[in-house]
């Protein structure tokens, strides 16, 4: 198939049909009915607004997950916001089919309602990005924005929303620091389409700096302390929010899901096919073949998972991977790799190294022997001798890395994240070794086979 083909293929599943657009019409029309009811009755002076991609018209068929957000006016304290915005929330989600609290800047209810996500979010009424109070309030600002400028390329947008989640590179959480939907929605209106997008791939990471706003010119210095902020953090992009100049929409980018993005338009450009956007998932084969092909081991640490959402708790899993890996690698193992997550109640730290032992003996660098130290050091080890006026001595060490990686957690020696330091500390240590329900888990990370940028 040619590109317009295939791109005509897969319009045909992304797009909603007439009926789901009457479902989503006919829920926002009932769910604005059930907010203004409830604002009236709490005597609250609140507007509510429909954001997201919902308001924007670029879902994609069957994903109607609905962001309601309760403006206050700009005047209210942020602790009354926070307060009578949780409340007001409730009371819109007992009208609804279940509920429960959800924590970003400050909290509020996720909702479901005849099988849809509803979040409802407090925010403030801004009309400018010099009213901004929190973060969640551009929120209304970016749909005004992109339903001002997208003129009918909505569905441009679903198709670069649907690639990108094909190639595994959507969406802007810490865990995966992809393309957020607003970033993509942007770049779909800078450069007119879905197919011109993929194509400016290598420009647009070459020019760097990308302005839909016009803030250089009209808030200069603004714009300018933004991007050598940015700049400053090696971000692969910088694409000034046309309703701040203060942000990057994609700071959170990273170089990663932005190389798999550059590579996989290259391809698709090249050999267009509806697997971009619709890809088997990967084959799954055997953790302990993949281990033997390699010659390598896997090292997994094992806890219970905390009671923790998902922005929480994997940036602190992340953290104490690295932790993990920093410290292994002083005790002369290296660490190939590392993965995180959690299944089934559990969560797990799995690194891969290469070796489970290390020699047994060490010379160890003393201080100088005329020293009160020198002297403690001559007497604490068996095997001492000089060089210059430096002691030195053989050093017994553990063999296992079990056992080096026991002992630097219980010395404190890993920097882990706070909130699960103590589970961490107190993991089953796995060799070669992962229950079933990680196995597959255990094979992706082994192989990257999710990784692998040469899938077709």
């Amino acid at each position: 198939m040619n590109v317009h083909e295939v791109i005509g293929e897969v319009l045909q599943k992304i797009r909603p049909t007439e009926e789901e657009r009457a479902f989503v019409e006919g829920l926002m029309v009932e769910l604005r009915g059930l907010t203004e009811e409830t604002i009236e009755s709490l005597g609250l002076d609140v507007k509510p607004y429909f954001v997201g991609s919902l308001a924007k018209d670029t879902y994609l068929a069957g994903d109607h997950d609905v962001d309601l957000f309760l403006a206050f006016p700009l005047e209210t304290p942020l602790g009354e916001l926070r307060k009578e915005g949780l409340e007001l929330g409730k009371a819109i989600a007992e009208k609804l089919d279940s509920y429960q609290l959800a924590y970003a800047e400050h909290p509020y209810v996720r909702a479901s309602y005849q099988g849809v996500s509803v979040d409802l979010v407090p925010c403030y009424d801004v009309e400018s990005w010099r009213d901004v109070r929190t973060a969640v309030d551009r929120s209304i600002l970016h749909t005004r924005w992109v339903n001002e400028h997208l003129n009918g390329r909505n569905n441009e947008v679903r198709l670069l929303k649907r690639f990108l989640k094909g190639i595994n590179a959507y969406g802007s959480e810490i865990y995966i620091r992809g393309f957020s939907g607003y970033l993509a929605e942007i770049l779909v209106i800078k450069y007119g389409s879905f197919l011109r997008v993929l194509k400016n791939a290598d420009f647009m990471l070459r020019q760097k700096i990308i302005d839909p706003g016009g803030w250089l010119k009209g808030e200069p210095e603004l714009a300018m302390k933004t991007i050598r902020r940015e700049i400053g953090e090696e971000r692969p992009l910088i694409v000034l929010d046309p309703v701040d100049p203060r942000r990057n929409v994609a700071a959170n980018l990273s170089w990663e899901r932005y190389g798999v993005f550059y590579f996989r338009s290259m391809e698709f450009l090249e050999s267009p096919s509806t697997g971009f956007f619709f890809p088997e998932p990967p084959e799954v084969g055997s953790y302990l073949a993949e281990l033997r092909r390699k010659g390598n081991h896997l090292i997994t640490l094992l806890f219970d998972k905390p009671d923790m959402i998902d922005d929480l708790l994997l940036p602190q899993l992340e953290k104490s991977a690295r932790g993990v890996e920093k410290a292994l690698e002083r005790e002369n193992f290296r660490v190939l790799g590392w993965d995180v997550g959690y299944v089934d109640g559990k969560a797990f730290v799995m690194l891969e190294v290469d070796r489970i032992e290390r020699e047994r003996v060490t010379v160890k660098r003393g201080p100088e022997f005329f020293t009160r130290n020198g002297l403690n050091f001559y007497r604490k080890n068996e095997r001492v001798w000089l060089e210059g006026k430096r002691l030195y001595a053989e050093k017994r060490i553990k063999e296992s890395i079990v056992d080096v990686l026991v002992d630097v957690l219980e010395r404190n020696q890993v920097s882990l994240g706070r909130g699960i330091a103590g589970l961490v500390k107190g993991a089953d240590v796995l060799v070669d070794y992962v229950p079933k329900e990680l196995e597959q888990r255990a094979y992706l990370f082994l192989s990257r086979e999710e990784l692998n940028l040469k899938k077709n």
